[in-house]
């Protein structure tokens, strides 16, 4: 029987975030995990010369604001595959609201993404905050964001970034309750 990868238990051992990733680092499209297929499909080719900075996937066992799991950009220096479960902590969350899908009113929702660094990235050990990686860095991944769905038709706002404790406080307000 195969796996629901959206269902996976929000967390691990000594209570890291999962994060199922969906598009690898240097990846140039965007995959993206469908449970009712309960595989990794091709969502869109990312535009032309983009390449995923970071491991891309989200939380499993949360539901945004947008009707998916939490989007989760994995920050670090290798890359992995679709279907790979990392353990994590939170960095951060680069706030980004946009229209929402299928609208007539021009009405917008949430779609942030959370900055998280694998526990085991003994590379990454010194990162506590998004704080701690350079101004230039965090406007590269904001552009990234933008520029990445500039085709899309999704008119998407960077609203600015917040620590840790917000991501943490993200995760626990979408995270699905147990049955």
């Amino acid at each position: 029987m195969a796996t629901d990868f959206t269902r996976l238990p929000l967390r691990g051992f000594q209570d890291a975030l999962h994060v199922v990733v969906e598009s690898p680092r240097g990846s140039t499209v965007k995959l993206k995990y469908e449970p009712k297929l309960q595989a990794f499909t091709l969502s869109r080719p990312l535009t032309r010369g983009f390449r995923y900075p970071f491991d891309w996937g989200f939380i499993p066992s949360t539901l945004g604001p947008d009707g998916d799991p939490l989007d989760a950009l994995v920050y670090w220096d290798v890359p992995t595959w679709p279907g790979v479960v990392l353990p994590c902590r939170p960095l951060g969350v680069l706030m980004v609201d946009q229209k929402k899908r299928d609208n007539q009113k021009g009405e917008r929702e949430r779609n942030d993404r959370i900055l998280l660094v694998p526990v085991n990235a003994a590379r990454a050990d010194g990162l506590r905050s998004y704080q701690d990686l350079s101004q230039r860095e965090r406007e590269e991944l904001e552009h990234f964001f933008l520029a990445v769905v500039h085709f899309a038709d999704k008119d998407a706002r960077i609203l600015g970034w917040e620590g840790p404790e917000s991501a943490e406080h993200l995760v626990q307000q979408y995270a699905l309750k147990e049955d």
